[in-house]
Order: C-alpha cells, then sequence, then structure tokens
C-alpha cells in the first residue's frame, strides 16, 4: 500500500495560514489592551461566549448539532475546560504583566507539550529520536525565557512567565483528549467546547470579578475584546477548519510558528513593546523545536 502523504501547500493556502497566524497572534496583541481594564475571568467569559455564539449563528443547527451538545455534554465540558476555560484564565492572568510577544512565544510550546504528553498516555504516538530532539530544542527555549536571566528581571513576576507555560501544557492534554472527537464536523467541536467552557466561566466571573460593579471600559478595549472573541476565536477557528480540509492537518499545524511573530509585530508597533536579545534566543530555539518536530526540512534534505 502506498504511503498517505499530506496534501502540498498551495500559494492559497500557505496565504490562508499566514492569515491565521497573523490573527490568532492578534488574540495575545487584543488581550494585553482588554487585560488592562477587564479581570481576567471575566475576559475569557467574554471571549468564549461571544465566540460561541457567534459559531451557533454561523451553524444554525447543521450537523445535528444540538443533538451533539445533548449527547456528548460531558466530553464537550472537559474539552472546554482543558481547551478553552484554563488555558485561556492562565494566559490572561499571565498577560496582566508580560506583553503580547513574549505570552506568545512561551504558548508556542503547546506541540511540545503535546508530543510529551501523548508520548505517556496513548500507544500510537511515542516518542522518537526526532521528537527527543525537537522537545529539548523547545524545552531548551522555554528555560531560556523563564530562567535565570529572565528571573533577573525585577518589572516580570516569575509566576507570569510560568503561567503561559502551563496553559500550553494545557492544550498539550487537550490535543490528546480531543481525538475523541475524530467523529465528528469540527465546527462541531469548536461549537461544543465553546458552548460549555462559557457556561463554566460564567459563575466564575461572578464570584470572583463582580463584574458589574466594574466601569464602563473604554471603545479601544471594547473593540479589542470583540476582535478577540469574533476575530481571534471564532473567526479563525473556521478558517483553521478551511486549511485542514485543504492541506491537512500536519500542514494546518505549522500556524505554530507563525503566531509569535504576529503578536511581537502588533505589540511592537501598537503597543511599544521591545523583546532582548534572551527573549530571542529563547524564540529561535523553540522555533527551530517545532521545525524538528515537524520533520519536512529534514526529510527535504534528505531527499535532496
Amino acid at each position: 500500500m502506498a504511503a498517505v502523504t499530506a496534501p502540498r501547500m498551495n500559494a492559497m493556502t500557505w496565504g490562508l495560514l499566514l492569515l491565521l497566524g497573523f490573527i490568532w497572534g492578534g488574540s495575545f496583541f487584543f488581550a494585553r489592551v482588554a487585560v488592562q481594564h477587564i479581570p481576567p475571568f471575566t475576559l475569557v467569559f467574554l471571549r468564549l461566549f461571544l465566540a460561541a455564539l457567534a459559531l451557533h449563528v454561523y451553524l444554525h443547527g447543521a450537523h445535528d448539532l444540538y443533538g451533539c451538545l445533548r449527547r456528548r455534554w460531558r466530553e464537550f465540558a472537559i474539552l472546554g475546560l482543558i481547551n478553552n476555560a484554563l488555558p485561556h484564565v492562565l494566559i490572561f492572568t499571565g498577560q496582566t504583566q508580560i506583553g503580547a510577544g513574549l505570552a506568545s512565544i512561551l504558548n508556542a510550546t503547546t506541540p511540545i507539550w503535546t508530543v510529551l504528553v501523548a508520548n505517556s498516555f496513548t500507544s500510537d504516538e511515542k516518542l522518537t529520536g526526532q521528537k527527543l530532539a525537537g522537545c529539548v530544542l523547545g524545552l531548551l527555549g522555554t528555560a531560556v525565557l523563564i530562567g535565570p536571566g529572565a528571573l533577573a528581571r525585577s518589572d516580570i513576576p516569575f509566576w507570569a512567565l510560568a503561567l503561559p507555560v502551563l496553559a500550553a501544557i494545557s492544550y498539550g492534554v487537550a490535543a490528546t483528549y480531543g481525538k475523541h472527537f475524530r467523529g465528528l464536523p469540527a465546527p462541531v467541536t469548536a461549537a461544543g467546547q465553546l458552548t460549555f467552557s462559557s457556561l463554566m466561566m460564567l459563575p466564575a466571573c461572578l464570584v470572583i470579578d463582580s463584574p458589574w460593579t466594574l466601569p464602563m471600559p473604554p471603545l479601544d478595549v471594547i473593540m479589542a475584546v470583540l476582535g478577540l472573541a469574533l476575530l481571534s476565536t471564532a473567526f479563525a477557528y473556521i478558517l483553521f477548519f478551511r486549511i485542514m480540509s485543504l492541506a491537512g492537518a500536519t500542514n494546518a499545524s505549522l500556524v505554530t510558528l507563525v503566531v509569535p511573530p504576529g503578536a511581537i509585530l502588533l505589540g511592537a508597533v501598537f503597543l511599544d513593546e521591545r523583546l532582548g536579545w534572551g527573549d530571542m534566543a529563547g524564540m529561535a530555539l523553540i522555533g527551530a523545536g517545532l521545525i524538528v518536530l515537524d520533520g519536512r526540512l529534514a526529510g527535504g534534505l534528505r531527499r535532496a
């Protein structure tokens, strides 16, 4: 039997991939703007609720959406917790202290943690020498970012650097758990997890933040919340599914390499954020680890 290979990327799919990377990079930018005025738990609820509402309008019950929600609500709730509610709270809380670019770089370690989690909890995705090398490079990059050099910067507390990494670990667990949903249309999975994660976050934000006591945020913050929910969550999911249908899941995963540059660019232009040499070195090591994990560059060099 001939080996199954991922579809080739053409100019259109590369364009969509770059657009998605910029949009997901924008989520860190929007969050950095909004979290200065809206507490993390309330911001997470707004992001998830508005995105879920938008996807329900987009699907309007297609693919037996409501039947799936009734039958598999427990699974959607678990996925919503580990793929939406928990990591978003961790990232947004960290972003009260760190910029969009640095948060996006730390969160870019998600595929590394996914490989390590899958190796521990699945029988068909074990570590290979190539995967181990990629993980080592990525973890070295993470150590550079939150290691002694970063700890020496008195303006950034250690917990703020650690939280996006914990979010990446949560995403890694979610990626492994997500195998339970292989038989469902991807938009249904997205709508399901967002629906139940927003239901989880509602009592949390009411109890912890008392949002009715918060002052009315300025217009730029309201626009950032809408951008976070509608552009960087609801529309980004639809775009991601489109790329998967055109180029396959492996090619779609390359977006991980594109997100940090988008967040760094937006942070530099609009928020006057600047990364130090240590941050850039950490990003380079993480990027190298992701390229090694992907394996296609090494395979292309071998074939050449």
